[in-house]
């Protein structure tokens, strides 16, 4: 992987609709990083496939990777996905909220696409305590998972329906 250049990523997250892919497969873009989505992964599973189909090759990162990539100013934008909409804002993945921050804090769009399927709003614990079968949390500790969460309408700059 070349080293991104200033403001050269597009930060994906979420399940999209397959025309917000299609969207980007015609701008021709260089640099599309996807964050993890755990606990379960399948946002960014489902999001490389649609991606790779259209022969964009994203970059995984870690959730928490995000910030470090607004601190250095590689990001150009945001595209997060929604389940449901609202006069003040959307219903997204976990993970949005912190995304609209960023992007409205580092001046950069955060722009909120259709969801391609619905989420619980809360996850098992158990999936927070084990990593693909493997626990990765001492006995004792308790999880809380929650998967979806609303972003406020100031974080979000444009809504495609």
């Amino acid at each position: 992987m070349n080293i991104p250049k200033k403001k050269s990523i597009i930060i994906l997250h979420g399940i999209f609709q397959s025309k917000a892919f299609d969207a980007l497969s015609k701008r021709k873009v260089q640099e599309v990083f996807v964050l993890e989505g755990r606990p379960s992964l399948e946002s960014s599973q489902n999001t490389c496939q649609e991606l790779l189909k259209r022969k964009i090759e994203p970059t995984i990162i870690a959730d928490n990777m995000a910030g470090f990539l607004f601190y250095k100013n590689l990001v150009k934008e945001i595209w997060v996905s929604y389940q449901s909409l609202g006069k003040e804002g959307a219903l997204c993945l976990i993970g949005g909220l912190i995304l609209g921050i960023l992007g409205k804090t580092h001046k950069i769009p955060c722009r909120a696409y259709p969801s391609s399927g619905e989420s619980l709003l809360l996850g098992k614990p158990k999936e927070v305590l084990y990593f693909k079968g493997i626990k990765i949390a001492p006995g004792g500790v308790r999880g809380y998972v929650p998967l979806v969460e609303w972003v406020p309408k100031k974080y979000v700059t444009k809504v495609y329906e």
